[in-house]
């Protein structure tokens, strides 16, 4: 009995005395993980969150200002309330690491090249103004230095294709159903006759669906950490549906009535800008009436009448034709300045929405090795057992906010304004369609990329949609971007894990 008691105790010393050990030779890795994790952080800022607002921006929905402070609540939230199921994919499921077992050290550093691998594209991306994706970075930086140091022992090639698939099918789904929601706003709005009404009916519907999306992505199988991964699912869908019927109700009596007023109060612009000096006169109208206000000093917009314009076609087009003719928007059609106004709202709260998902997604995957790093550090255990602590989270999402709000106008314009013309009503469907997409995938704990979700948004909806169409060489720029991503970040983080790997003590390699 007196051995037995006697072995737990030397063991459990010598085990204190090894963690006591490996903390002390390997701080620097820590500290030098902690300081590349809020520089990675930082480039994710100026590039990868500048994507999830860029179209509000572009739209003139938001100014620059306005979305760096909506940016910064609503990544910390999506980050906090939603993204726990992303990091253990990114940290466990890209390479098992039962490998490194025997070799914490290796897992220690790797963790520290995989961050500067990410932070060094980033960064350099960032400066070329092209949106990069950084989960496509952090996939391919642990692939980059665990290839280095194990070769291709552990790697989880099934994961990996699963993570691969995914960057491809979110932004055909996230164009989808962006596409849909136009097409939808489009029949029910703005090719009405009075679009502005019709349009007011319909807002507090769509608030309804996002905030009952949004409450029903958080309450059900939620944060660890906040108790709510045990919510029955009774309980989330009625509180999901609280959740929206209040938003609807709070949309129709408050914010319904300020558009009106705001909508008012933009007519009475344009017309003291306009000084009263124009009038559109019909040709079917008296010609005295046009000669009359001429010589009063006005000018005169003359517009013939559809039914004298109107010519029949040589021949009938086919019914295909007819069907997509009905179906797809006019690219003609230019909206009135009182249907993007009322739009401008509705934009705005799909820009919060898609903030979120991007805070549920992106931000996990981007702390996911200094997430892994601690872990290893606090418990000398490669497995990572204990949850996530949150101030890990508010650390990365610190790290975010800073870079956007220091850098995020060098990406912000290229996904917002460059690449397409977006208005409000268009914005608030590509917005719309990558925050679900962006969200299903975090509940999912699928590390998709929200910046592919709202490129495949924007050329969807910006291939029907009237106005400037898609800049395809701008596109080009971008997809060959997400090709090199993988690939660079891997070399990078490859290369400094070679020259880290000298840092190792044998004990711990």
């Amino acid at each position: 009995m007196m051995d037995i008691v006697l072995d737990v105790v030397t063991s459990t010393l010598a085990s204190a005395v090894n963690l006591q050990d490996f903390r002390h030779v390997f701080l620097w890795a820590l500290i030098v993980g902690i300081c590349l994790a809020f520089l990675l952080g930082f480039g994710m800022g100026a590039n990868d969150v500048s994507n999830a607002f860029g179209t509000s921006v572009g739209s003139g929905a938001l100014t620059l200002v306005q979305a760096y402070f909506l940016a910064t609540i609503f990544e910390t939230l999506g980050a906090v309330l939603v993204g726990y199921n992303v990091i253990d994919t990114m940290r466990k499921g890209v390479v098992d690491v039962a490998v490194y077992n025997n070799s914490a050290g290796d897992f220690m550093v790797g963790q520290v090249a995989a961050l500067g691998g990410t932070a060094t594209w980033l960064l350099i991306a960032t400066f070329l103004h092209l949106p990069v994706s950084t989960t496509h970075a952090v996939v391919g930086a642990t692939l980059g230095y665990s290839i280095a140091c194990k070769g291709f022992q552990g790697i989880q090639w099934m994961m990996v294709v699963n993570i691969i698939a995914s960057w491809f099918i979110s932004p055909i789904f996230s164009g989808c159903v962006s596409l849909l929601l136009y097409l939808f706003v489009d029949h029910v709005i703005l090719r009405t006759s009075n679009p502005v009404r019709n349009g007011l009916m319909w807002l507090p519907i769509f608030y309804f669906v996002c905030l009952a999306f949004n409450m029903f992505m958080i309450s059900y199988q939620g944060s660890k950490v906040l108790d709510l991964s045990t919510v029955p699912l009774w309980i989330a869908i009625l509180t999901s549906l609280g959740a929206g019927i209040l938003a609807a109700v709070v949309c129709h009596f408050l914010v319904v009535p300020r558009i009106r007023k705001f909508i008012a109060k933009g007519k009475e612009t344009e017309t003291r800008d306009s000084n009263a000096s124009s009038i559109v006169i019909s040709m079917s109208e008296d010609p005295e009436m046009s000669k009359t206000a001429i010589q009063s000093g006005f000018t005169v917009s003359i517009c013939t009448s559809e039914t004298e314009t109107e010519q029949s076609p040589a021949e009938p087009p086919g019914k295909v034709k007819e069907f997509f003719t009905w179906l797809l928007p006019d690219k003609k059609r230019t909206e009135s300045p009182d249907t993007l106004r009322m739009f401008t709202s509705v934009q705005t709260l799909t820009a919060c929405f898609a903030g979120f998902a991007h805070g549920a997604n992106d931000v996990c995957n981007a702390i996911a090795p200094l997430v892994a790093l601690i872990a290893v550090y606090r418990d000398f255990d490669v497995y990572q057992k204990r949850e996530t602590p949150i101030y890990v989270l508010l650390y990365g999402v610190l790290a975010i906010c800073v870079g956007l709000w220091c850098l995020g106008h060098k990406v912000i314009r290229t996904v917002g304004s460059k690449m397409s013309e977006v208005n409000p009503a268009s914005g608030f469907c590509i917005e719309f369609g990558a925050a679900v997409t962006a969200l299903l995938a975090s509940k999912l704990g699928l590390p998709i990329s929200t910046t592919h979700c709202l490129v495949g948004a924007v050329v969807a909806v910006g291939s029907v949609k009237a106005g400037r169409s898609i800049d395809w060489g701008l596109f080009r720029n971008v997809a060959f971007s997400w090709i090199v991503t993988l690939p660079v970040a891997g070399g990078f983080a490859a290369l400094y894990m070679w020259l880290l790997h000298f840092t190792i003590p044998s004990r711990y390699a």
